[in-house]
């Protein structure tokens, strides 16, 4: 056999060079020290460096450095299946619990035992195994087992499991384990035995020769599992004549075209068990569907409809049955009334209504077998109906055989178109300055039977002037989202709802003219539709304005088509300048432009010159009590101020039709500086 070396490195004039040492040499080199090792090298020349083996070592491990060592598993050990094969006897259920455990780890392991069983005998693999205390600190009544062999082993315990009875019920109990799965086998030596499964499934029963039964479960092993059986009672229930009462609540609506009919249906059984329902159709009836958890079939036979069921029904059932009846569409007519056949007695009741226009006399009902009851008393499917026209009956208490029936008259009436709100006509006045503002004046016909306040929303950065309805000043609300809220007025429902008038003058900035250009002049919008629109624009005469192709178009200047909107002063041309309107009797400050553009209130102040007084007096007091409050304060309250719209200038005149609600009307115009006007 070889000696075995050792390498010793020497270092001579900066290289490295290998030497080879024996046993012998590698012991003088661990036992000599550096001084002697020295002495033993003076035959060397001059330069060699001679290292200890520790330092020969470490070196050794940098050049060849070992391999990771593995992690250790996470788990000790895992139980991977435990099998329960167990009989009942008296009080307890004894038997085996296989248990198939993987150890993970080299060395020993502890493997805990299910806790609760009454553990007899323990096996390892077909050899005796000793059960070890529980740790210190743990559960005391749980054992472990010591296995030393990483693999799979199998563990066989002899165990008893005790029984508790309760109410006539006896009951077993599976420990949970950290296992995945649970399987269980079960024999009751016992015939004509109730089981039932609490935290697993079962999925195999066997017959026993001794007339028992064996049943096999499982389940998850974090879970525990839990057998109860009692002895079977002999039911002689579904063998006793059939007794049942039943509620029947019939709903009929009345339509132009059909009538609809809804029922339903509740069973409660007293005695047997149903396997089936008849209902008593009347003629001109036709079902169109019959719904519920327990139905399992329907057929319609004449004078009859056939309902099944899933199962023989013991206790309750329920459902819905939905079709339509042929009824003249008004006059007299006989309600058609569904009927249980075979019940001992029963209760419910029906409601009829018209749908549209049209009502039930009151006078010309008649009715047998039923009663007059409100509507919220019947239960589904009238307690959700709300409708003046709705007459509801109960049936009256008594025997199920005895004859109802009701029979109404239906008065049609010829349905109105009902006006919600509408704005017929809006007619805006729009004064342009060359320095970029404007000063717009809104005018609108409405009509109105339903709402309280028109919504507005004015261009991005105006500033509300005035407003009006029907010529007296409103101070207006102002909606979450910043627009305005404007009160109107009610008139009576009908096509022939009067109309009323509504307007605004309003200031919007904008920028500066150049010479020439182009602008976009929007408009409120409202959130109501708008028939027809008009738009004047006046514009300074140096200028020259066109329109632009869009949703306005230019015409010749109209009057409004609502009497409302008319002035009390003509219009002035189109595209000429505004001339001092005429003198009118009975109108102060007939000449120049303040007379232009008076309103229904200015009119009527006019004409009641009685009133002169006193609305003199009012706006007096508001002018005192604005001077007696602090500069750049506001006073409080709705201030009856008119804004009268200064008219001047060429104007050009725009159409729109048909503004849809919420929606900003919007025109482009093109300017361009008039160089002869100019120059005059």
């Amino acid at each position: 056999m070889p000696t075995p070396v050792y390498h010793r490195l020497v270092v001579s004039s900066g290289t490295i060079q290998k030497t080879t040492l024996s046993i012998a040499t590698l012991g003088m080199l661990a036992l000599c020290p550096a001084g002697a090792l020295h002495a033993q090298d003076a035959n060397h020349s001059p330069g060699w460096v001679v290292i200890s083996v520790p330092e020969y070592r470490a070196l050794r491990v940098k050049a060849y450095p070992t391999e990771r060592e593995p992690e250790p598993p996470p788990v000790d050990a895992t139980l991977t299946r435990v099998d329960y094969d167990l009989r009942v006897d008296t009080d307890l259920a004894s038997g085996r619990a296989t248990l198939t455990v993987d150890v993970l780890k080299n060395g020993w392991v502890r493997v805990p035992i299910p806790a609760g069983l009454f553990v007899r005998e323990a096996k390892l693999d077909g050899k005796s195994l000793s059960l070890a205390p529980p740790s210190p600190g743990k559960d005391s009544t749980q054992l472990s087992a010591l296995l030393s062999h990483p693999g799979r082993s199998v563990i066989t315990l002899e165990i008893a499991l005790p029984i508790s009875s309760a109410a006539g019920e006896e009951r077993l109990s599976i420990p949970s384990t950290f296992s995945g799965v649970t399987k269980v086998a079960l024999e009751i030596p016992r015939a004509g035995v109730d089981l039932s499964l609490y935290g697993g499934l079962f999925s195999d029963t066997t017959d026993l020769p001794n007339g028992g039964n064996k049943w096999t479960a499982y389940g998850k092993g974090a879970e525990p599992m839990t057998f109860a059986w009692r002895r079977k009672t002999e039911d002689h229930h579904s063998t006793l004549p059939l007794r049942m009462r039943a509620t029947l609540t019939q709903f009929v609506g009345l339509g132009e075209d059909s009538t609809s009919l809804t029922a339903n249906v509740n069973l409660e059984i007293t005695q047997g068990a149903a396997k089936e329902a008849r209902i008593q159709l009347p003629e001109k009836v036709t079902i169109n569907q019959v719904q519920g958890a327990l139905v399992a079939d329907w057929e319609m036979k004449p004078g009859e409809l056939l309902i099944t069921f899933l199962e023989p029904v013991e206790q309750s059932a329920s459902f819905v049955i939905t079709g339509e009846a042929t009824l003249p569409r008004d006059g007299q007519m006989d309600i058609p009334l569904l009927r249980l056949t075979g019940t001992e007695r029963d209760t419910g009741g029906v409601a009829v209504d018209v749908l549209g226009a049209g009502e039930i006399k009151e006078d010309s009902v008649k009715t047998q077998g039923l009663e007059r009851a409100d509507a919220s008393d019947l239960g589904e499917p009238v307690t959700n109906r709300q409708s003046p026209a709705l007459i509801a009956f109960r049936t009256r208490p008594g025997d199920a055989k005895s004859q109802r029936s009701l029979h109404i008259v239906v008065a049609r009436y010829a349905q109105q178109a009902v006006l919600m709100a509408n704005i017929e006509e809006a007619r805006y006045r729009v004064l342009l300055t060359k320095d970029g503002k404007s000063l717009v004046e809104s005018r609108y016909a409405v009509r109105n039977n339903q709402r309280n306040f028109v919504k507005v929303t004015l261009p991005p950065g105006a500033t509300l002037w005035s407003a009006s309805l029907s010529g007296k000043p409103v101070r207006p609300g102002s909606a979450p989202d910043g627009s305005l809220l404007l009160p109107l007025a009610k008139s009576r429902a009908g096509e022939d709802a009067s109309e009323f008038a509504l307007e605004i003058v309003y200031l919007l900035p904008g920028a500066s003219w150049a010479d020439k250009g182009r602008l976009k002049l929007s408009l409120p919008a409202l959130d109501l539709p708008v028939s027809r629109t008009g738009l004047q624009v006046f514009f300074p005469p140096l200028f020259r304005l066109s329109s632009e192709p869009g949703s306005f178009h230019a015409e010749s200047y109209v009057n409004p088509i609502c009497s409302v909107l008319v002035a009390s002063l003509a219009e002035p041309a189109v595209d000429t300048p505004l001339a001092p309107p005429p003198a009118v009797p009975g109108v102060a400050g007939g000449a120049g432009g303040a007379a232009y553009g008076m309103t229904n209130m200015d009119m009527a102040r006019n004409e009641h010159t009685k009133d002169d007084k006193q609305l003199s007096a009012q706006s007096q007091s508001l002018v005192d009590k604005f001077h007696s409050t602090e500069r750049g304060a506001r006073a409080t309250g709705i201030l009856p101020v008119r804004v009268d719209f200064p008219a001047y200038g060429p104007s050009l005149f725009l159409v729109s039709e048909l503004t849809s609600e919420n929606q900003s009307p919007a025109a482009e115009l093109n300017y361009q500086q008039d160089k002869k006007a100019g120059g005059k």
